[in-house]
């Protein structure tokens, strides 16, 4: 009697290299109007940003993501603040082009890698950038970006990590991105400034699609 053939094992996630290479700066989006995410989508990316990460922070995320990805041809939407396996699944089905994390366990990671999406798991710590190498994962989310250490201890990450690139978030607006962009291990910065929220409370896209083509020049 022939063995029964092994299962095979999935395939790998794709890289999130096209994803982070699409601008210096990736939005992150809090849409608590569902009625704000397209108009809001359509102003960055005529600005430039055609990334856009939308968190999973109100109870509108799931379908505004699906709405940009139905309605924005040119956006490349993400989902953010991704913390369980659950999500991951409901985001994929809602049409999220990559996904973030803010940190990561064995179980989320497993769950992202066989998402069949690229992903961006959050680290703060050596120790988690040299657990995720182990894993074969070379782009990371570093996070909270201002309060870990900055650009200076991502430039000491540097040197011993080289194979490791990251796309820093929290905290950083247009006077600090260009000196996390000028570093050799940073891909693109994440952030919301080309987002204040009287221009989304008023609908201002236009001073929205403004400030995200300043974002959109900021690499050095």
């Amino acid at each position: 009697m022939s063995p029964s053939p092994l299962p095979s094992s999935p395939s790998p996630s794709p890289s999130p290299l096209p994803v982070l290479e699409l601008a210096p700066v990736v939005p992150v989006v809090v849409v608590e109007d569902l009625a704000d995410a397209v108009p809001l989508a359509r102003a960055l990316v005529a600005g430039g940003l055609p990334a856009i990460e939308v968190t999973l922070r109100t109870p509108v995320a799931l379908d505004a993501i699906r709405a940009i990805a139905d309605e924005v041809p040119g956006a490349v939407v993400g989902a953010g603040t991704v913390i369980s396996p659950a999500q991951v699944t409901d985001c994929v089905a809602a049409g999220a082009r990559f996904l973030v994390s803010p940190g990561w366990t064995d179980v989320l990671l497993d769950a992202m890698k066989a998402s069949g999406v690229p992903f961006l798991p959050g680290v703060s710590t050596t120790s988690e950038v040299v657990a995720l190498l182990e894993r074969g994962v070379r782009e990371m989310k570093f996070f909270p970006a201002q309060a870990a250490g900055g650009t200076a201890y991502l430039k000491s990450l540097a040197g011993p990590l080289p194979q490791a690139r990251f796309c820093p978030t929290g905290g950083i607006g247009p006077a600090v991105a260009p000196e996390y962009l000028a570093l050799p291990n940073v891909l693109c910065v994440g952030g919301s400034w080309m987002l204040p929220s009287d221009a989304t409370a008023s609908g201002d896209w236009a001073r929205v699609e403004s400030l995200a083509r300043e974002a959109a020049r900021l690499r050095p």
